[in-house]
């Protein structure tokens, strides 16, 4: 009877416990949900026609945007960001693109002022400004200026330097717990090195050495003792020596382990070493990229809790394992990588051998396996390989599934899936806890209340950001109307009004190419504020530096055929087409189909706007009042009766508030007039009315705006462009013209059908040598795939 009343009373005591247990772990499930539907995740890769460029040449470039989780084209936003930085992340070019179903293409001329070097470009969207500047796509190019006289060994006169890291597994080094110590040393140019290390204590005595296995990359087992102080010292293959500090050793915490046990089963040991009333209970959230989320908790028995993981549950690609303890503080963290099983097999017919000016056809095929034909999206650049070409852009299979989920220059990421190993997944497995990174800030997930986002996602047009200041002391201008207009046809106009922080912002749609806007607040009321325009462009950047650039001086003339090839093709070739496209001259404004119309040619002009608006314009009343003039609507919905305040009078699709410029305007400018007879809704404001003069070319007619209004330029996404390259057809093959192209060819969107087949076609340029072929792309399901063929260019027989 005794020993049942103690287990009652054990029971009881232990219900509300594992309540309590069920109930965190319903939390984190729920928290964790909420956040990955808030916080989508894009993932771009970025196709560039080469890896080295001449200035005076240009950057072709196809994006594929995608989703994080799945590698699904993501139509979510709708304007990508590229730009190119220099070593000190300062911006030497920049442009805006527009995407389409998750797909976008664009160039962008490199500056004859820039200096010759290695340079970074990298891809982002509006919405990828929210997350660390780590997500966005990167990758190095070099350029050369050969007008400007380089150190071209510049590199090999600087101090020898080298990065060295160590990363404990899971985070932390803890006294009495032997752990896996990884690490990595590379150079100046950002590769690894060889060296051989030593672990030394505060006696300077020897406790490991190590050396790295690949890459600068390695590991090694170590159990710290007695709360030491320890540092480590390497040699170089030059027999220099160079001392780093080494992770400091915790008195308490805890230890990770993760390793497969089994080939189905990743096992997970989490050995803890806290005060005798420490946490009892630690849990564990596994994930893939914020999708194939599993979710355990564990007691602490005898110091240590295992949690085992199913690798057929687990994502493919890169999975974050995280441990909590019982506040949900991570106390552990460390990546793990499933190698993902399919890949797009692109394959590539193309002869061996041409002449110049030549027809080349070339054959496409891609599949998942060798009877799987696919449907796919690819990019193809043809470019000369002429000997001073740079490391080529690594392809887009092993970016998305290993590079863009790392943190840090991956050097060779091709090797880890060239074959499936235990060397190579050893590799990889010390590459995981080298270049792993905290994508989450678990603060955010599990904080009390939901994520927000500074950055809207652009889903339907630029967001044009800016700040309404008070003139006199800076400070923000609160509720207060913004207009936004452009000279375009049709006529556009956008509105907002400030918030707390004075900050408003214009969705344009179909904004391409350099304009100039006005930025104005309602100048009959409001005359005292000032706007500051936001740099679209993000400002953070990522910790991937941009490697020396080095010049090898026998490659000169090569360098000198080059310039003069691209001054030809400059001189002699168009660079870019842009698509014209046909513009009505009477589209429809932004207020849609106008109550009146009036073309003032079909009558006989006055010589003043006055009589014209009094003798024609039958829906709109001219009013003076106190030498003033107004205007007044006529309302089509209840007849006979008008408005008492003025409509929104535009000029060019440019809003005025003064009555009386619009009277003293030269109405032989003015082509038509069109009028809204009726309450207008736009935004956050009420209209009573709108009439809209339009002049012959839609540029004010002379017009002098307010010398309140902000008026300056502004680049909308670029217009699309085509790649231009001569057709040697008929007789055109012995055309006198020089046509010394290097990029003979450059398709962003080629599309493989059901049978995924394609065909690709070009002609050869006067330059002979042998030209590579880079081919990228990516399946609707998100597999992805490329192929690298080459041919040979030779001198046509006359």
């Amino acid at each position: 009877m005794k020993i049942r009343t103690l287990i009652y009373g054990l029971l009881t005591l232990a219900a509300p416990a594992c309540a309590q247990d069920d109930a965190m772990m319903a939390s984190m499930q729920q928290r964790f949900g909420l956040y990955t539907e808030r916080a989508v995740q894009e993932k771009m890769y970025v196709h560039i026609d080469r890896p080295f460029y001449l200035v005076g040449e240009t950057i072709w470039f196809k994006a594929y945007n995608l989703n994080g989780a799945t590698h699904r084209f993501l139509d979510l936003s709708k304007v990508g960001y590229l730009e190119v930085l220099d070593s000190e992340n300062n911006a030497v070019l920049q442009t805006k693109f527009s995407m389409v179903d998750g797909r976008g293409n664009g160039s962008a001329l490199v500056p004859s002022t820039l200096v010759s070097g290695k340079y970074k470009v990298r891809c982002y969207t509006s919405w990828m400004k929210n997350f660390s500047a780590d997500s966005y796509f990167e990758t190095n190019i070099s350029i050369l200026n050969p007008f400007v006289r380089f150190d071209p060994d510049k590199a090999s006169k600087e101090e020898t330097r080298y990065d060295v890291q160590f990363f404990p597994e899971g985070g932390h080094l803890v006294n009495g717990i032997e752990s896996k110590v990884a690490f990595r040393a590379v150079g100046v140019d950002g590769k690894g090195i060889k060296f051989k290390g030593a672990l030394l204590n505060q006696q300077n005595e020897t406790v490991r050495e190590f050396e790295p296995e690949m890459n600068g990359i390695g590991y090694f087992s170590f159990k710290p003792e007695g709360n030491a102080v320890y540092k480590a010292a390497i040699t170089d293959g030059k027999g220099k020596r160079f001392e780093y500090e080494f992770p400091k050793v915790e008195p308490q915490g805890f230890v990770m382990e993760v390793k497969d046990s089994t080939a189905a089963l990743v096992k997970v040991t989490v050995t803890a070493k806290v005060d005798a009333d420490g946490p009892g209970n630690v849990y564990m959230l596994t994930h893939t990229r914020q999708a194939n989320a599993f979710f355990g908790k564990k007691a602490i028995g005898g110091g240590k809790a295992v949690f085992v993981l199913e690798k057929a549950k687990m994502g493919e690609g890169v999975s974050q394992i995280t441990i909590f303890n019982e506040k949900l503080k991570p106390v552990c963290e460390r990546l793990y990588f499933k190698r993902p099983e399919k890949q797009l097999t692109i394959d590539a017919q193309v002869g061996k051998s041409f002449t110049t000016r030549e027809k080349v056809s070339m054959n496409v095929t891609a599949g998942l396996g060798q009877a799987l034909p696919a449907w796919s999206s690819l990019s193809v650049a043809v470019y000369l390989d002429d000997s001073i070409q740079y490391q080529p852009q690594q392809d887009i299979h092993s970016y998305l599934w290993l590079t863009a989920d790392l943190k840090g220059n991956i050097e060779n990421p091709g090797y880890y899936f060239s074959s499936a190993n235990k060397d190579t997944d050893r590799q990889l497995d010390n590459l995981m806890l080298t270049h792993g990174w905290r994508r989450l800030k678990w603060d955010k997930v599990f904080g009390g209340q939901l994520v927000s986002f500074e950055h809207l996602p652009e889903y339907d047009g630029h967001f044009i950001h800016a700040r309404l200041l008070n003139k006199a002391d800076g400070t923000p201008a609160k509720n207060k109307d913004a207009f936004l207009g452009t000279l375009d046809v049709p006529a556009r106009l956008y509105v907002d009004r400030s918030d707390e922080n004075g900050r408003v912002k214009f969705e344009v749609r179909q904004f391409t190419g350099p304009k100039e806007i006005t930025l104005q607040t309602d100048l009959a009321n409001d005359t005292t504020y000032r706007f500051e325009v936001a740099n679209p462009f993000s400002k953070q950047f990522s910790t991937n530096g941009v490697p020396n650039f080095y010049f090898d001086k026998a490659l000169e003339n090569q360098l000198l055929t080059r310039s003069i090839n691209m001054q030809t093709a400059n001189a002699f070739l168009p660079r870019v087409y842009a698509e014209k496209k046909a513009v009505l001259t009477d589209s429809l404004p932004f207020f849609g189909m106008p109550d009146e119309k009036y073309f003032l040619d079909d009558f006989t002009r006055f010589p003043t706007m006055e009589e014209v608006l009094r003798e024609y314009v039958k829906g709109v009343l001219v009013r003076r009042r106190q030498k003033e003039f107004h205007l007044r609507m006529i309302d089509k919905l209840v007849p006979n009766t008008y408005y008492t305040t003025d409509p929104l009078m535009l000029l060019d699709g440019i809003p005025v508030f003064d009555a009386d410029k619009i009277i003293e305007m030269d109405p032989l400018k003015i082509k038509k007039i069109e009028l809204l007879s009726s309450r207008y809704f736009l935004g956050p404001m009420t209209f009573t009315g709108i009439v809209s003069f339009s002049t012959y070319r839609g540029d004010l007619g002379g017009f002098e705006l307010d010398p309140k209004v902000l008026v300056m330029p502004y680049e909308g996404v670029q217009a699309q462009r085509e790649f231009y390259a001569p057709r040697y057809d008929n007789n055109n093959a012995n055309s006198r013209i020089a046509d010394f192209r290097n990029l003979l060819h450059w398709a962003p969107n080629v599309t493989t059908g059901k049978d995924g087949k394609a065909t690709v076609e070009f002609y050869t340029s006067d330059q002979t040598g042998r030209y590579q072929v880079v081919i990228q792309g990516i399946t609707p399901e998100g597999t992805a795939g490329s192929q690298t063929v080459s041919f040979d260019v030779k001198k046509r027989s006359l």
